[in-house]
């Protein structure tokens, strides 16, 4: 009989390198918010593959960044905490990025961790290209793998399971061979509306925001059928973010609530009527009591 392994894997990487993606790819469930816009991820979020010889428990850290706010301090120490408690450390980079993140190389590389780097976005380059940041990489860190790949085209994406697998110990499973995520439905609402949030926005107002859900209940129709009921806020620095997230006649807040709630549909498999409001708190992103959400635990 064949072991079982199982272990937690943090992937780490600076902002909008494909962390996400790569995790809501192995998993097969939208887990982490996805989008083209920087620090989408903002605490650790754990998405588990269960497979037949293996269970790994991924965390989605935030992306690296230059801190701006006691909210950024925490995403930047939510990342980087995550590396001692793992067994298997992937380390994300762009195949389109020149630049070398030495201070989280240095980090990785002090934890003695195994440690996969993974190349993603191939598709945006040459062969050469790879080969250079391969080479480029060899010399800086012994990695236990090198996984070229892209998530947009769904390349490599089983050959850095294999090599996840390859270097785990046996174990038990940890969770549920039913679970994908630890995050309660509540947070996976708030990913929700924060994603398409992020999607639909202009550039300035995105990270200035913050989604909470005040009220999610099951209820039933008058025919008997069941469905959520749930009440949510974003919360925006500006008077003008608000405007822009309302948008004229509230279209633009419409479009958020239908794209999140068609989302949350599938995923909760029932009918979900979602109220969305709009308020400013304009130095959220210094207040304890929202930052300490975002702490690696």
């Amino acid at each position: 009989m064949s072991e079982f392994k199982s272990g937690f894997v943090t992937l780490i990487g600076r902002t909008n390198v494909g962390k996400s993606s790569i995790i809501n790819r192995l998993v097969g469930e939208k887990v982490s918010a996805v989008t083209n816009k920087t620090q989408t991820t903002r605490k650790n979020i754990r998405a588990i593959l269960n497979t037949k010889g293996s269970q790994i428990i991924f965390i989605d850290t935030p992306g690296l960044h230059r801190p701006k706010s006691k909210l950024s301090n925490v995403m930047i120490e939510s990342a980087i905490s995550s590396i001692p408690d793992v067994d298997v450390v992937v380390y994300v980079v762009e195949a389109i990025s020149k630049r070398i993140d030495e201070p989280t190389l240095q980090k990785i590389i002090e934890s003695n961790k195994k440690t996969i780097l993974v190349i993603n976005k191939t598709d945006l380059v040459d062969g050469k290209r790879v080969a250079d940041i391969i080479e480029q990489y060899k010399n800086l860190h012994d990695f236990v793998a090198i996984v070229p790949l892209s998530v947009k085209q769904n390349i490599n994406i089983d050959e850095l399971q294999k090599e996840i697998e390859r270097n785990l110990d046996e174990g038990p499973a940890y969770y549920d061979v039913e679970e994908y995520t630890d995050q309660t439905l509540r947070e996976l609402v708030e990913e929700t509306i924060r994603e398409k949030a992020l999607k639909l926005l202009q550039d300035e107002v995105p990270h200035g925001i913050y989604v909470q859900v005040d009220k999610m209940m099951t209820k039933k129709t008058r025919y008997n059928e069941k469905f959520f009921d749930i009440n949510s806020t974003i919360f925006c620095l500006k008077e003008s973010h608000k405007g822009i997230i309302i948008g004229k006649g509230g279209s633009m807040l419409k479009k958020i609530g239908s794209f999140a709630r068609e989302d949350l549909e599938k995923m909760l498999n029932t009918k979900v009527n979602l109220n969305i409001w709009v308020k400013i708190d304009k130095d959220w992103i210094n207040n304890s009591s929202v930052v300490k959400k975002y702490k690696y635990d």
